[in-house]
């Protein structure tokens, strides 16, 4: 299959997944474009310490010469020289609901990027292409909020207190108890922040003398856990199933380090959908080597909650496997289901477990009831509870149009990253200088999109990602394509040779067979 593969007879479902390689050439000018601008960058700091050039960085007064030094100037020199000349890119204020379109304040810099002002003038309905608005939750309906309206009323906008204290309302044992269903699982407990989810709940779930197996494409939250929790962390690479076989079966070999006993706990740590890459989790192959040499499996759906899967389920349902092949389901209410948040979910003692020890229930503040409303009113609706269909129909419009949307692209000539099911689709930029380009002619057609460039992303796969949403019309999506079209002629960003992906190493697997 062009550009991609099929996982054999594992399971039913085909996976393809592109990452093809680009021209030579464009690597080359790549490097060399980092290189330029480093060049100019040690050529501008040099006129900046003597004064050649206006310093607008924080700098050591000379009376604390010797003491530690609070910045290091070194580590700031890519932000001073690089993402400084592109830094109005990122951190654009809106003024409305990040639904398909949204409006944005507009701001100017007078010293290239330093500082910015604003003008006072809004620029209405620029088609939002960076949300992660996946199912078109983040709305505004009156009819549609009506509930959490009414939620508001009665409770207020904040709890002031933990879920071990005063911070436990009916909402949330409401709200945990239709995830619980939602997942078909035995119990689920929700936090107010998505990325404590992970950063909190790791670290009471392993410690010292437990191993935790990371994708190397793990999102932060994921790794700040890991390291967090004191266990010691072996990373494998992205989807390789052979590399992640070969260290649990050194992990049973050999134990631990110097001591040689045996692991307490052995976690996998992997996402269902990457944000970066676009790329879905190999579930079934994770699930039979987990089975295999008894680990637990512990499975972030931020992404992919809500995204994929025939009626919004995630990856599990995606690849019809049950819910209980995971230990640690957890995802988060931020993007499919327009509001805040997240939860973990399973069996009943895990989350009887975390409640007592999670340091996200001891200590944060509970989620606010509206908010609380808010993914109620969303996963009634994705459940038919609600006595529509609406829910359903936005699963199959967000496949639709996440479908459509990477077809285009592909026939443009672009390279796109990641699987054809995920509404997260990297567009590959590479050279530095194209980043700031792309981003700032997208906008002056009325597009917002997200740019990511070094150090978030390997130093030769600047990209452009975009979200694609349920909420998108035919007629907005085409847009994009045209603007799209017309961009990439001009930048020359249509590199696609239909080449040999350039991570062969992700498909060079042995088939795994699934256990009873």
């Amino acid at each position: 299959q062009k550009n991609g593969i099929s996982n054999g007879t594992l399971y039913r479902k085909t996976t393809i997944e592109h990452f093809e390689q680009a021209p030579m050439y464009v690597a080359v000018l790549t490097f060399l474009g980092f290189g330029v601008g480093t060049v100019f960058g040690y050529l501008r700091d040099f006129m900046r310490a003597w004064g050649l050039e206006k310093r607008n960085i924080a700098a050591e007064r000379e009376q604390q010469k010797d003491f530690v030094p609070l910045y290091q100037d070194f580590e700031n020199f890519y932000t001073r020289n690089l993402y400084m000349r592109i830094r109005d890119n990122w951190n654009r204020p809106i003024c409305s609901v990040p639904g398909p379109q949204f409006d944005l304040m507009e701001r100017v810099t007078d010293d290239y990027n330093w500082t910015f002002r604003f003008t006072g003038r809004t620029i209405k309905n620029v088609i939002n292409m960076g949300s992660y608005n996946y199912l078109g939750f983040a709305e505004t309906d009156v009819n549609a909020l009506k509930t959490v309206t009414k939620e508001l009323q009665k409770y207020g906008t904040g709890i002031c207190s933990t879920r071990q204290e005063m911070g436990t309302l009916d909402k949330h044992v409401e709200l945990e108890k239709l995830v619980a269903k939602f997942l078909g699982v035995e119990d689920a407990m929700v936090f107010g922040m998505g990325f404590a989810t992970n950063s909190m709940n790791i670290p009471a779930l392993v410690g010292k003398g437990c191993l935790i197996l990371s994708d190397e494409l793990n999102h932060t939250s994921l790794v700040l856990g890991a390291r967090l929790s004191g266990a010691t962390i072996r990373i494998f690479k992205h989807n390789n199933m052979q590399n992640l076989e070969k260290l649990l079966r050194d992990a049973i070999i050999y134990g631990q380090p110097r001591s040689h006993r045996a692991w307490r706990k052995i976690i996998i740590l992997v996402e269902g959908i990457y944000s970066m890459e676009g790329s879905i989790v190999h579930l079934p192959e994770i699930v039979s080597l987990k089975k295999k040499y008894k680990a637990y499996l512990y499975l972030d759906e931020a992404h992919s909650i809500g995204a994929v899967g025939a009626t919004g389920r995630g990856v599990v349902e995606y690849f019809g496997m049950s819910p209980d092949d995971v230990d640690v389901l957890m995802g988060t209410f931020t993007k499919s289901f327009g509001a805040a948040g997240g939860y973990i979910a399973g069996k009943k003692d895990l989350v009887d477990f975390l409640r007592t020890h999670s340091h996200s229930a001891v200590y944060a503040t509970s989620m606010c009831p509206p908010v609380a409303e808010q993914i109620i009113r969303a996963m009634k609706c994705l459940m038919g509870l609600d006595g529509t269909t609406q829910g359903l129909q936005r699963v199959r419009q967000l496949a639709k149009n996440t479908r459509y949307f990477r077809r285009r692209l592909h026939e443009m000539g672009f390279i796109v990253y990641g699987n054809d099911d995920s509404p997260v689709v990297p567009l590959l930029l590479y050279m530095p200088g194209k980043i700031g380009a792309f981003a700032r002619r997208m906008l002056q057609k009325n597009i917002g999109v997200v740019v990511v460039g070094f150090p978030a992303t390997p130093i030769t796969e600047s990209r452009a990602r975009f979200c694609v949403s349920a909420a998108h019309t035919r007629e907005m999506l085409d847009t994009v394509l045209n603007a799209l079209d017309e961009l990439g002629d001009f930048l020359h960003l249509k590199y696609s040779r239909y080449s040999k992906s350039s991570h062969p190493e992700l498909y060079e697997e042995t088939r795994l067979e699934l256990e009873d």
